[in-house]
Parts: structure tokens; C-alpha cells; sequence
């Protein structure tokens, strides 16, 4: 019985760092942080997936490729303003992130790009994408639907 309660105890202590940890990643020396994306009707051309890629190893990676079922493809995009005009572009060499660095994807820089999704993303719904690292390999990650038009991800735990 005391073995019980202490178990017990043990998870249910354990349990509110759930939710937070469900949303992080790792690939080799890579930490994927928070991946999410809006929501999207069933009609649009594109959706974007955003996170943060923190290095802890001692040699530079890259985030060179990415894939989802729930898209046709998927493309690593910047954004950048020239001249009052806001331009994406695919990166071809991929996202370089240096040792003990972080590359950051957010909402007007650089993303992912999905390209012709498979339906709606609801919000609350998970959208899994294979990211390719150069030197970390592959890792499967889920990106949490925030609600659309949302400029940063929901607060881990909802």
C-alpha cells in the first residue's frame, strides 16, 4: 500500500512537466523547440511551420530538408524586406545552425513552407514533419496547430 502511494505521488508530481516536454525534440546534437503552425482552411496553397533549432554539439549542422504526409512538399523559405517589399525565397543551402547556436523560425523570417496541404489544420491538431540535418540525421517532430493568424505559438500545456 505505501509502495502504491508513493508511485503515486512519483506521477502525479511527474505530470505537469508533460505537456511541455511532448512539444521538444532532439536530433543528435540538435534540440527542436516548440514546433507549431496556424490553423489553415481546406482550401489553401500553404501552411508554415515554425521552432527553434538550438546546436549543443561542437560542430556547425544545417537543417537541409524537411517532409510531411499532411503536405506535397515541403521547402525551408526566408522572408526578407527589400525596398518596402516583402520577399520569400527558398533557401537552397538549407539553415545553417553553429555550434552552441540557435537558428530561430518564426513568422515573417525564416520557416518552413508546406505546399499543397492535405485538408484543414484545426487548431489543437498535430501536423508530424521529418526534418533532415545534415549531421544530426532525422527526426520526426509534430507541429501544435495554433489558432490562425496567431504570431507565436500556444503556451506549452494549452
Amino acid at each position: 500500500m505505501r509502495r502504491s502511494l508513493l508511485r503515486a505521488a512519483v506521477a502525479g508530481a511527474l505530470l505537469p512537466a508533460l505537456p511541455a516536454a511532448a512539444h521538444d525534440y532532439r536530433a543528435g546534437d540538435i534540440a527542436i523547440g516548440h514546433p507549431w503552425t496556424r490553423a489553415i482552411g481546406a482550401a489553401a496553397p500553404t501552411a508554415a511551420g515554425y521552432m527553434s533549432l538550438r546546436n549543443g554539439g561542437t560542430e556547425p549542422d544545417r537543417l537541409v530538408a524537411a517532409s510531411s504526409p499532411r503536405a506535397r512538399s515541403v521547402e525551408i523559405h526566408e522572408m526578407t524586406m527589400t525596398d518596402g517589399v516583402m520577399r520569400m525565397r527558398p533557401l537552397a543551402g538549407g539553415i545553417a545552425i553553429p555550434p552552441g547556436g540557435t537558428a530561430w523560425l518564426r513568422p515573417g523570417g525564416t520557416h518552413l513552407m508546406l505546399i499543397g496541404p492535405a485538408g484543414p489544420f484545426a487548431q489543437g491538431e498535430n501536423v508530424p514533419v521529418t526534418l533532415r540535418f545534415e549531421r544530426a540525421g532525422e527526426v520526426t517532430v509534430d507541429l501544435e496547430v495554433a489558432a490562425a493568424g496567431a504570431r507565436d505559438a500556444a503556451p506549452h500545456g494549452h
